[in-house]
């Protein structure tokens, strides 16, 4: 019989790693990542290849996160969008003002 592993394993938070949001246990991938991928329609095993140094059965675990706390993982990438959404007028406001 092989090893069995706990999902609740799988998936981690290290304050200095993505700030604290849910990863693949082991690596910096975030679950944000894994879900914005997924939602545009880019299959987990696709997603593995592109990644190549995790599991699919990591990708699994990030997508099952994702669905068992919807609400919570959106609402931090809104943030995460609101972030870059201001990040990127701020560095368009510089480059405007050097010319």
């Amino acid at each position: 019989m092989g090893t069995i592993t706990d999902i609740g394993e799988m998936i981690a938070r290290q304050p200095g790693i993505r700030r604290g949001r849910p990863i693949l246990a082991g690596t910096s991938v975030s679950v944000n990542r894994i879900v914005r991928w997924h939602k545009q329609g880019i299959a987990p095993e696709e997603i593995g290849r592109r990644i190549g140094h995790v599991s699919i059965a990591q990708i699994y675990a990030a997508l099952t996160y994702y669905h068992a706390n919807r609400e919570a993982v959106e609402a931090d990438m809104a943030g995460e969008d609101e972030e870059a959404d201001r990040l990127e007028q701020e560095w368009y406001e510089a480059e405007r003002g050097q010319r």
